[in-house]
């Protein structure tokens, strides 16, 4: 559920989630730099603070989030608990600046996050969890192993939700001002959240921008999609796991989940194959029967099945890469992350659970 305008694999927030809207993805990955070490002793600084913005006046900044948060309906008493702690993250800030791109394949991506053992651990939780599981999966329409393999990807199974309090790094990323609209947006939502009573505010944790709980929810797309599996009034994505299943299957379903479709498979493209065919615009569909009979093959050489579902070809590295023909579904998984890599490696994950 992943911050919605992130669309590329984030090394630090490996995990970290997001929703977003449907387009191309980059064949880069951003990792966060490192710091050089200084070889001579330095007064404590910040990283604003060197580029000559003074957080000494986020005090004074977070007394106008307060009173945003008031014009938008937020009561006192929940400004007063929610800002209790409220505090200046420079590690927030480090995090989202010093995101270096580095040129990787999705062979490398694939090799990252989804190792052999953690589809393993896919097929154990998707066992061990069918209680809770298959209400959810029948209520939404959506199959099990889907909704598996987004908790896996995005928390590893609920075990990676980032320790930040969400509070004070939405603050400061709206303080920092490069993408202040947003922020200022995800946070008057996490205020409503409490507010609501889903969540206690010391409790409301989650990554460096702001993702939060098990599904790394953006606190909008909580608001927008957060549901209650287990009937008990509130949505806990933190720790309740019917929760968390409900939630992640009512993003799919809204989104545009088609029942008994898979996400798609890997291909083998005839030669001279043009790449402008290649791409996820509604232009650029075909049926499973026009791709096989313009020499769209399976990868072991032998026909595609017959089939008129509507279908894309991607080409995640370009022409020197590995080739997809992927469904509707699989642009529905790119709604929750626009990553080419992101999504083939949420459908493989789902694939391996249920081998």
């Amino acid at each position: 559920m992943k911050l919605s305008a992130v669309t590329i694999f984030v090394v630090t927030t490996l995990l970290a989630g997001c929703a977003s809207s449907n387009q191309d993805a980059p064949k880069a990955t951003k990792q966060a730099g490192t710091a050089t070490p200084s070889t001579a002793p330095a007064a404590p600084t910040t990283t604003l603070a060197t580029e000559g913005r003074d957080p000494a006046e986020f005090p004074g900044y977070v007394e106008q989030l307060k009173q945003q948060a008031r014009s938008q309906g937020i009561d006192d008493s929940t400004i007063n608990v929610a800002f209790a702690n409220v505090h200046f993250v420079d590690r927030v800030i480090k995090s989202d600046r010093n995101q270096l791109e580095k040129k990787i394949t999705l062979d490398d991506y694939l090799t990252r996050v989804l190792p052999a053992w953690k589809i393993k651990q896919g097929q154990d939780m998707y066992q061990q969890y069918q209680t809770q599981l298959m209400p959810i999966s029948e209520r939404y329409g959506v199959p099990a192993q889907y909704i598996v393999a987004l908790w896996g990807m995005e928390s590893s199974f609920g075990k990676i939700q980032g320790k930040e309090d969400v509070i004070s790094a939405l603050s400061t990323l709206a303080f920092e001002g490069r993408r202040e609209a947003f922020f200022t947006k995800e946070l008057m939502a996490a205020l409503k959240i409490i507010q609501q009573g889903h969540v206690q505010a010391d409790q409301m944790k989650g990554s460096w921008a702001g993702a939060m709980g098990q599904s790394q929810f953006m606190p909008t797309s909580f608001l927008n999609y957060g549901s209650d599996g287990d009937g008990d009034g509130k949505i806990d994505i933190w720790t309740n796991v019917s929760d968390v299943f409900a939630s992640t299957a009512n993003y799919l379903s809204t989104e545009g989940w088609k029942a008994g479709q898979g996400w798609g498979q890997e291909v083998k493209l005839p030669s001279g194959f043009q790449p402008e065919q290649a791409g996820l615009k509604d232009a650029q569909a075909k049926t499973v029967d026009q791709w096989r009979q313009a020499g769209v093959l399976q990868t072991d050489g032998t026909a595609l099945a017959s089939a008129t579902t509507r279908a894309w070809i991607i080409m995640p590295d370009d022409a020197q890469g590995r080739a997809f023909m992927v469904y509707d579904n699989f642009r529905t998984i790119m709604h929750w992350n626009r990553s080419y890599y992101f999504a083939i490696s949420i459908g493989m994950m789902a694939d391996g659970i249920t081998q």
